[in-house]
């Protein structure tokens, strides 16, 4: 990758935008160096396709969501501590990060083959940390626990836009989504309860139908 030039880092948040809310495919190199300031030559030296300055973008994405999880697994002893802080972490980050969560989401299949490769390799790294921070036990399979880094990860990045933002104030649709994530990851990495637990298990409304009535003295 070339080295992010002093330039871009000034004016990435507009870059970002500007692929936000046009679309990666309907922004050419042109549009993209009247929005840095700089001549179409300079930017090819910088950056030789559009598609390198997105990844340079994804690239970000990931480090700071990997430099998060570093932090949260120094810092918080206590499994459920760690769930909390990563879902909070999360909430954060798509508020300072909003450009970037749409970019990796909406506009990852633009790059090549080579590029998408290496987002994948980023996934994948971060969805092993999200296991490590969480301390999953080997409740599934190799690929179930592949499975469900990945189910955690797409939980954490697409939990704030289930509720519009102006529908709540923040920190009661903070709470709410708080709520709603960590009941499904504990689920997910609960014990594997066995048959017979699940039998014992039988809904209230059920066992009192099939218990006797009791006889009023």
């Amino acid at each position: 990758m070339p080295e992010r030039c002093s330039r871009f880092a000034e004016y990435r948040d507009k870059v970002l935008q500007l692929f936000a809310s046009k679309g990666f495919g309907q922004v050419g190199m042109r549009e993209l160096a009247t929005c840095l300031g700089l001549s179409p030559g300079s930017l090819y030296h910088h950056y030789p396709s559009k598609q390198h300055l997105l990844l340079d973008l994804i690239e970000e994405f990931y480090e700071e969501l990997l430099a998060t999880l570093e932090r949260i697994r120094q810092k918080a002893p206590a499994k459920r501590d760690k769930l909390t802080s990563l879902i909070r972490a999360h909430l954060n980050l798509h508020r300072d990060m909003p450009w970037h969560f749409r970019l990796v989401e909406r506009d990852s299949g633009c790059l090549n083959a080579e590029q998408q490769q290496r987002v994948q390799q980023l996934r994948e790294q971060y969805e092993h940390m999200l296991l490590k921070v969480l301390g999953v036990k080997p409740r599934f399979s190799e690929e179930g626990v592949l499975a469900a880094g990945h189910a955690i990860a797409s939980l954490l990045n697409s939990a704030p836009s289930w509720l519009p933002a102006h529908a709540l104030a923040e920190q009661e649709r903070d709470e709410l989504l708080e709520s709603l994530v960590s009941g499904a990851i504990e689920r997910v990495l609960a014990p594997k309860r066995t048959p017979e637990a699940i039998s014992l298990a039988r809904p209230i409304g059920k066992i009192s139908k099939e218990s006797p009535a009791f006889t009023t003295i």
